[in-house]
């Protein structure tokens, strides 16, 4: 086992040791207040496999010092423990929690063995080749597997983007940008709907007394902002919308880090709804970018392969593919998931370390079934590093697809779910 697991493996059964524990053998407890099911469903399905996409847990604000963040602010930003853009030891420490909890809970439910050690394709780590979510990814695995050194799949140079992640645009036409751009004025333009949001973002930071305000930059909303696509580049942003993202983004990651809640919010006592509103700006920015349908689906493309391809692989068991809330918002949309809203969460689409879980079940019937959850520690569990445990489990909430039908169990046909993967990836050569 290498160094490098082995401090990891320490770590979490020393919080494993500390922690309350699932009762070992059988089937959890339905109802209870994580993924709960109808009574008899342990009796009626078998879990034979389940695909992670999850997005990397904690990391500093994407800029450092001489941004555009220390000009838009007169107050200092919270002294990241990494260097921008890379996991936090709170990141990594809670990463390492959520893998042990899914291992306390898969062995309960008779998913694995105590202290397994996968052998074989039957378990598969994946994550995009930059750290943060490299390291998300060996944290998980050395919390869900600490008797286990398990390989992180990387296919490109360290600090590059692989292309199934890469949430680009590869196909690139003139019915496209009409469809792209009609579908960004559907949902209300680009600052329209959050022009309320930039208010507050601008007296937390109080902009009128910042380094900028001394050039005229004294709002948001007085830069114009506009959408650009072009071949083989992530969809751009300009404007004010791309500036107030970066502050949304640094103060809630501040939030997340900061024990002293007022501090976080240099010197404003914010309430959650506040907290909520602030993260708002950056969410409407990644949806705008990712999340219009056909942007989506265009963006998504490769990963929505990667993930068929995981719940048709014969004999796999579980697989963990890390990478970004881009992508997370570019799948869900792309396969056309209902609206939904995290609770407990101020980033209320893809919360930091939030994961989408394909779960694939044979029913007693011989047929299989699916599911899709998303699983993320609340707000309140990020900022106190909460020991997850079932008395004090992540968050669960249970997405629906538009116009598929579940059964008494909640369960999809996994052939409609093959469909829509199907339906996504082929919409794409329609461009």
């Amino acid at each position: 086992m290498s160094k490098r697991l082995s401090f990891l493996a320490a770590a979490v059964l020393l919080l494993a040791a500390c922690s309350p524990r699932l009762a070992p053998g059988g089937a959890a407890p339905e109802g209870t207040a994580f993924m709960p099911r109808p009574a008899g469903f342990a009796d009626r399905y078998a879990r034979e496999e389940l695909v992670i996409l999850s997005r990397h847990n904690i990391r500093s604000p994407l800029s450092g010092p001489g941004s555009v963040l220390s000009r838009i602010t007169p107050h200092e930003w919270f002294d990241w423990s990494s260097a921008p853009g890379e996991l936090s030891l709170r990141g990594g420490t809670l990463e390492m929690e959520m893998g042990q909890f899914f291992r306390e809970w898969l062995i309960a439910e008779g998913f694995f063995g105590k202290n397994a050690v996968p052998v074989g394709n039957d378990v598969r780590f994946y994550a995009n080749s930059i750290q943060r979510t490299l390291a998300t990814a060996r944290a998980f695995a050395a919390g869900m597997f600490p008797m286990a050194d398990i390989p992180v799949e990387q296919h490109t140079p360290l600090g590059t983007m692989d292309p199934v992640f890469n949430p680009q645009v590869t196909r690139l036409s003139d019915g496209f940008l009409a469809k792209a751009y009609a579908e960004i004025e559907a949902m209300g333009g680009t600052d329209g709907p959050v022009k309320a949001q930039y208010a507050l973002l601008e007296k937390v930071l109080d902009i009128q007394a910042s380094p900028a305000a001394r050039n005229d930059t004294t709002s948001f909303g007085q830069f114009p902002s506009s959408v650009h696509f072009e071949m083989g580049k992530e969809p751009m942003m300009r404007g004010g919308l791309k500036m107030a993202c970066s502050a949304s983004d640094a103060l809630t990651l501040q939030y997340y880090e900061e024990s002293d809640a007022a501090k976080a919010g240099f010197g404003d006592k914010l309430s959650g709804k506040d907290w909520a509103d602030i993260s708002a700006v950056k969410d409407w920015y990644q949806e705008l970018l990712f999340a219009t349908p056909s942007v989506a689906t265009n963006v998504a493309h490769p990963m929505l392969q990667e993930l068929l391809a995981e719940l048709r692989k014969p004999g796999r068991k579980f697989a963990f593919l890390c990478g970004h809330d881009s992508n997370i918002g570019s799948v869900l949309a792309a396969l056309g998931v209902e609206p939904y809203s995290a609770p407990g969460a101020i980033e209320t689409k893809t919360p930091i370390g939030g994961k989408i879980l394909f779960e694939k079940f044979r029913g007693r019937d011989g047929e299989l079934y699916a599911d899709i959850w998303l699983v993320y520690a609340s707000a309140d569990q990020l900022r106190n590093v909460s020991i997850l445990s079932p008395d004090d489990p992540p968050m669960a909430l249970q997405l629906r697809l538009k116009g598929l039908s579940a059964n008494a169990d909640g369960l999809y046909p996994f052939a409609d779910l093959e469909r829509r993967f199907s339906s996504a990836i082929d919409l794409y050569e329609t461009f």
